[in-house]
């Protein structure tokens, strides 16, 4: 039931089984990572092609080595033409290319059953809200200048407005006449208050404040 449908030779019927598969999978593919996510359409495109691309890469060089070998070195150079993106993505992209080698070799059932795996593991996860940070975290950047010192600076405004805060790096920045830092915090509500911002904009001279999820890093 799950081995290959190719034989020594490709035959018209089994390519265009194992293509119709890959692209079908695809577009299952793209509309998990679509579920309840941000997502481009040129990446929902993207992934509902790539099975089908890498499906017949994997036809042209079976058995071949020195073509296994150029095709690789191809694909390398891809990574460095590209932005990155989100973890999510980037797994919707593996388990892209996991169906196109499946459906490649010729094993479209494995790769259609390994497909209904992964998705209603993804789909559950999603539903259940796995790993989503609380609501009230949030990164805040605050800039200030260089002879400004930020030790102790904003706690009184920290206390008033946040249940919990720390400082998590430092670097400066604006050929180091100017200090980056950078706090996880979590709000008191699920909101940040006009006034918390305003009076951070007391302290640190109208310079760049930043507030933002944990989760949107990747986005900015």
């Amino acid at each position: 039931m799950l081995n290959s449908i190719l034989g020594t030779e490709i035959t018209l019927n089994a390519f265009l089984i194992c293509t119709f598969t890959s692209l079908i999978l695809g577009i299952g593919i793209a509309l998990i990572s679509m579920f309840k996510t941000k997502c481009s359409q040129s990446f929902a495109i993207t992934l509902a092609i790539l099975p089908a691309i890498v499906q017949i890469v994997i036809m042209l060089v079976n058995g071949n080595i020195g073509a296994g070998v150029a095709v690789a070195g191809t694909f390398s150079l891809v990574r460095f033409r590209s932005v990155p993106g989100t973890a999510k993505e980037i797994g919707s992209i593996f388990l892209a290319m996991a169906i196109g080698l499946a459906t490649g070799m010729g094993y479209v059932t494995l790769g259609a059953i390994f497909f209904a795996i992964i998705a209603l593991t993804m789909l559950l996860l999603t539903v259940v809200d796995f790993g989503k940070s609380d609501a009230s975290e949030r990164i805040l950047k605050i800039t200030i200048p260089e002879n400004l010192n930020y030790d102790g600076l904003f706690d009184d405004l920290f206390k008033t407005y946040l249940n919990k805060y720390s400082l998590d790096k430092i670097k400066t920045t604006n050929m180091g006449t100017l200090y980056e830092l950078q706090y996880l915090v979590t709000l008191k509500g699920n909101n940040v208050p006009k006034e918390f911002i305003d009076e951070l904009r007391c302290r640190n001279g109208n310079l760049n404040i930043v507030c933002f999820r944990d989760a949107d890093r990747e986005l900015l």
